[in-house]
Formats: structure tokens, C-alpha cells, sequence
């Protein structure tokens, strides 16, 4: 998962309010549901010492409607300037919370945005093709786009004044130019809006015509989904749903199972990959880092926290767990990171110092690398602290570890 999205609040200076909060929208009450847990969140933050145009700021967003059906949740994060993260997460949070700090807390919507997926869906017939988001459920989002094909006998109709072989011969290659021009569409917009997967769906006899003139890159990324067409006519919304979320869902497991291969090789050849706090920060501050993978378990530790912390019970650290409150050092710079001043200041980095917990600041020199984020699940890969990381090149400098080095230091040892 990329998390470019994150980038704003890299460099930028804090106290941040960050919101988590559950948006469904009940049946019958509609927004006042939202606007009621938000209330309860507000004072949260209120009582965390928030400012009133943070908080004001927090109100106009909170009040425009996310237009998403079913279960969902939202995080929003805001400084003195205005509301600079407003993205909608797939589930609704574990925890609902407001924090006034001076970093903001992303871990849980790191979390959330690990299952989404930027998905274009073309439902294609034998003139053109309308084109539409895709939410992580699989229903469309946003607005339609239509693109028609310039050849319009696309009838087989028989006449009493031309012959049926050539009528259906005008048909088919009307067909096939059709199909050509909306194959070149759909490259067009893959270029520009650089989708995970394309979803293909509509008229079967025209998907395989398109897929069949689809270039190599875009053809590696469509998959066909049943069930869905141009303009509604004949589809079942739900049934169609219900085949893109499988579809999704299948894409989610691929794509994490590949970092996460690609880590355990890394790992068990001591080459590509390393893990443990130290050796992944040593990593992130040469810009080595192609994936950071941290555990599942550490955004659960990161949930129990928030929470204590939105409760005015601890001062937001996490007292326990993989990472067991531990923090790092930043400095102005995306790669300055280090896990203790010294190594900075050692590097001759003297001004804009700062302390941050762990989670925060390998989160921010992964999202400045334009490094992705995997959560491992419980049981895929041996980590340490928690944490670990696939590179983009491997050198002399390089920690070299495995399993079998690492297991030394069982206390640090997660088995994932």
C-alpha cells in the first residue's frame, strides 16, 4: 500500500488535532448519529486543550456528508491552518478519539488504509465504456464518465437491400474498433491516475474484445467481475457488489502476500530485508527502504494507547506491547531519523531535533522515501520489535540477519 496521502504532514509543524470517528449513518437518524459521536469527541479534544478554530475548522468538515453507504469510519487531522487529512477509512475505528498533539496519531488509519484499494471499474459494451471509482466494498463512488466509440453499426439486423454477411461483418468490425478505442481509453486513464486494478465488467462478448486489445501493463492489472453493465440496464447492483468485493478482496491478499514473501526470502537469505527497530532505522535514513511491514499487534497496541490518551489517562504512549513506548529521533530532514540524538548530532544535524514515538517516526521517513506500508497478520512472518522492512538495493552496509541470529534476543521477539 503507498500512503502518499501522509505527505502533508511530513515537515509540517505541529500541535495536531486527529479525529477518529465512526460516520455510519444510521437508517432512521441519518446524521444525527455522526454528529452526536462527534460531539462526544469534540470534548475530548476540548478538554485536551484544542483551540476553538481547530476545533470550528473540525465542525464544517465533520458537518459535509461522506455519500458512503454502510459501516464506515473517518479520520480527520487539523492544525492552526485548517483540516489537512480528511479520508474516509473502510471500517469504522476500534476506538473513537480525539488527540491534540504535538505529532499527530496515524497507526490506526495507516491500519484502515492498508484495505483500501484504488480500483477503476469500466463497464464496457459494444459502443463504449462508463468509467467509475470503486469503494473498498465495491460500490461505485464519485461521478460516472462516459466514452463512446466513434463506429456506431454495431447491429446485426438483417435488411431486405444488403446482404446478411456483410451487415454482420460491418457489425463486428465496428465491434472491434470499439473495443480498440475503449482499450486505448482505458490505458490513457491508467497512465494518468495510476489505478491498483481494473476492474472489467459488462457485455461478455465486448470485455473479452477489450481485454483482448488491452497493452501489456494495463492487461497485468484487469480482472474480469460478472455482473455489472452500462447504465444499470439488467444489472443487480448488489450481485454486482458483492463480485467486485471478492474481487477486491482477493487483489488485498496478493498484494500483501507478495511484500510479505518477499520479506521472509530477504530474511532467510540475510539479503533484501531486514527487521528490529534499530536495523530498520538504519535502513530508512539511507533511503534503502521499499516496504515497511509493521505487525498487526502494534496497531492494536496503538489503539489501547489512544484511547488511554483521549481518556486524559496516560500521555498517550503506549505502556506496553511490541514497542513498549519507545521513541526516536528526527531532525528537519525526511532521512534524518535515528534512535538515539547522538547519531544525529554525529552526522552534524544540530537544529530541529526532535523526540517521537517509534511508530510516528518510522512512519514519517517511510512515507517521505515514497516507501509502501504492510501489516503483517498474525502468523505470516517472523518479526522483531514488531517491525520490519524489504530494501531497494542491499550493499556492504547493509545489517546482514536471519531468524536464527535474531532469536537471541527473545524479548524483543514478535512471532507473527
Amino acid at each position: 500500500m503507498t500512503i502518499e496521502w501522509l505527505k502533508p504532514l511530513v515537515g509540517h509543524p505541529g500541535p495536531f488535532a486527529t479525529v477518529y470517528l465512526d460516520a455510519t449513518r444510521a437508517a432512521e437518524a441519518g446524521d444525527r448519529d455522526v454528529a452526536n459521536r462527534w460531539r462526544s469527541v469534540r470534548r475530548m479534544l476540548t478538554k485536551q486543550g484544542a483551540p476553538d478554530g481547530v476545533l470550528r475548522d473540525l465542525d464544517d468538515a465533520v458537518d459535509r456528508p461522506t455519500w458512503v453507504p454502510g459501516p464506515h469510519g473517518r479520520v480527520l487531522i487539523a492544525d492552526a491552518d485548517g483540516v489537512l487529512v480528511d479520508r474516509v477509512l473502510r471500517e469504522p475505528p476500534a476506538v473513537m478519539a480525539g488527540v491534540w498533539h504535538q505529532v499527530p496519531s496515524l497507526l490506526q488509519a495507516a491500519r484502515s488504509a492498508d484495505q483500501a484499494v484504488d480500483a477503476l471499474c469500466v463497464a464496457v459494451d459494444r459502443q463504449g465504456a462508463d468509467f467509475c471509482a470503486l469503494d473498498g466494498e465495491g460500490n461505485p463512488v464519485g461521478e460516472v464518465e462516459t466514452f463512446e466509440g466513434s463506429h456506431d453499426e454495431v447491429s446485426k439486423t438483417s435488411s431486405t437491400r444488403t446482404k446478411r454477411a456483410t451487415i454482420e461483418s460491418r457489425a463486428e468490425d465496428s465491434w472491434r474498433r470499439n473495443a480498440e478505442a475503449v482499450a486505448g481509453e482505458i490505458g490513457r486513464r491508467v497512465a494518468s491516475g495510476q489505478p491498483e486494478i481494473v476492474l472489467l465488467t459488462g457485455d461478455v462478448r465486448a470485455v473479452n474484445l477489450v481485454r483482448g486489445a488491452l497493452g501489456q501493463e494495463v492487461a497485468r492489472i484487469a480482472v474480469e467481475v460478472p455482473g455489472g453493465g452500462r447504465g444499470g440496464s439488467g444489472v443487480h447492483p448488489g450481485a454486482f457488489a458483492a463480485a467486485a468485493a471478492d474481487a477486491l478482496d482477493s487483489f488485498r491478499e496478493r498484494r500483501r502476500e507478495r511484500v510479505l514473501a518477499e520479506l521472509r526470502e530477504g530474511l532467510g537469505r540475510e539479503a533484501g530485508a531486514v527487521t528490529s527497530v534499530d536495523d530498520v532505522v538504519e535502513m530508512l535514513s539511507r533511503g534503502q527502504v521499499k516496504h515497511l511491514v509493521l505487525s498487526e499487534q502494534l496497531a492494536d497496541d496503538a489503539a489501547r494507547a489512544l484511547r488511554s490518551w483521549s481518556d486524559g489517562e496516560t500521555n498517550g504512549s503506549a505502556t506496553g506491547g511490541l514497542l513498549n513506548g519507545r521513541n526516536l529521533w528526527i531532525g528537519p530532514e525526511p532521512l534524518h531519523i535515528g534512535v538515539a540524538r547522538a547519531q544525529l548530532v554525529d552526522l552534524g544535524v544540530t537544529e530541529g531535533l526532535e523526540e517521537l514515538p517509534a511508530a510516528s517516526a518510522l512512519l514519517r521517513a517511510a512515507v517521505a522515501q515514497d516507501a509502501g506500508l504492510v501489516f503483517a497478520p498474525e502468523g505470516s512472518v517472523d518479526l522483531m520489535d514488531g517491525v520490519g522492512a524489504t530494501l531497494r538495493w542491499h550493499d556492504d552496509g547493509t545489517p546482514h540477519e536471519s531468524a536464527d541470529s535474531m532469536s537471541g534476543d527473545s524479548g524483543r521477539r514478535s512471532s507473527l
